[in-house]
């Protein structure tokens, strides 16, 4: 993004005290205890589960040693939980540069984003880059740059069809896979580069090619040689194919705009210098929701992002170790009267999120 007066900026001053005392405390947490900020042996082993259960299923649809279904439904099914736990708790990691100190080993790693149809290059931009330094912040994070028809900030342009919103967006959330790994990846790479991040033509085409080159091998093992190799219609296969995206995307967009689109959390503007009121660290806690803490599974099995105030602070950490620093983080937040937002379940979570939904549906644009 482009360094002018649109761009947001965080104040350096206000607040520092607060991030220092933070990370140090942290840091002592993990001196002390004597263990590594990046990942465990649990953390090897959910990579082997996620990986497993994403590419065992597609290796049997490949096979052709299939002739009932409801089998490849399943199947389908399968390696959908096993895409939606890469997305969220191996690639997330590698890609932030958490999963390990090896830089190649993160950067291996994050390459099965793109393993599973999207795109690494782009997700750095977008996630890591937008949407971790700008939360929550009208045009600058790209997270809550909706189409016209969806309204998940309150200073983005209202439109009476928003009043139904809480109803249709999770159809709309079940095909944000389908569209990541069709369209959505090629349109942020032309829009990244008019913005500045992409800064050659030759950069361009090289990520062009690189792009298409992962897609097509995505979707030839996991579409095209199910269709060529199993003994059923091809339309079969296919509906079982958007079956597995509509079931990754729904449960993907809703743990992490539950984590953002909240009645608690707010949606902060620049003033007309372009500033923040909040220094960046204090930002993330307006802005960031956790959910369902006591939950073992569910922290397991969406890697550790219902403690997405950890995440978002603390992005270099593994998400193995949100859960044991969370205290601290807590209670630093409340020592300096910062708000430490967090839903007791995930039914509680949803039931707000729909509620933010109805009144963003409703609500005029604030200015």
């Amino acid at each position: 993004m482009s360094n002018d007066i649109h761009t947001p900026k965080f104040p350096r001053t206000s607040s520092c005290e607060f991030s220092k005392t933070l990370r140090s405390r942290v840091n002592h947490y993990f001196k002390s205890n004597g263990i590594s900020r990046n990942a465990n042996g649990h953390m090897v082993f959910k990579t082997i589960v996620m990986l497993s259960l994403f590419f065992l299923p597609i290796i049997w649809l490949c096979s052709g040693v299939i002739y009932h279904s409801w089998l490849v439904f399943l199947l389908y099914f399968i390696s959908g939980i096993g895409m939606a736990g890469i997305g969220m708790g191996v690639m997330h990691d590698a890609i932030h540069g958490s999963y390990s100190k090896n830089k190649k080993v993160n950067k291996v790693l994050g390459y099965t984003f793109n393993l599973i149809g999207a795109n690494d290059r782009i997700w750095r931009i977008q996630h890591n880059m937008l949407h971790h330094t700008f939360t929550n912040i009208d045009h600058a994070d790209d997270d809550i740059n909706m189409p016209i028809f969806l309204r998940v900030s309150p200073h983005s342009k209202h439109y009476q069809l928003h009043r139904f919103q809480y109803l249709y967006i999770w159809f709309f959330y079940s095909l944000s896979t389908i569209s990541w790994i069709t369209a959505k990846d090629f349109v942020r790479l032309f829009r990244y580069k008019k913005m500045g991040f992409i800064t050659s033509q030759k950069e361009f085409k090289l990520n062009l090619a690189k792009m298409i080159g992962w897609k097509v091998l995505y979707y030839s093992y996991a579409l095209i040689l199910p269709i060529i190799f199993l003994p059923m219609s091809w339309w079969i296969i296919v509906l079982a194919f958007l079956f597995m995206h509509l079931v990754v995307g729904l449960l993907v967009s809703v743990i992490f705009q539950i984590a953002h689109i909240m009645p608690a959390t707010e949606f902060p503007l620049p003033n007309q210098e372009g500033t923040m009121t909040n220094d960046w660290y204090s930002h993330q806690f307006f802005t960031t929701t956790n959910f369902s803490p006591k939950n073992k599974l569910l922290y397991w099995a969406v890697g550790g992002l219902n403690y997405q105030i950890e995440h978002h602070v603390l992005p270099d950490i593994c998400h193995v170790h949100y859960k044991n620093i969370s205290p601290i983080v807590a209670e630093t937040a409340k020592e300096f009267g910062i708000p430490y937002h967090v839903k007791s379940n995930l039914f509680q979570a949803l039931k707000d999120h729909i509620n933010m939904l109805r009144w963003l549906g409703k609500t005029p644009k604030i200015s």
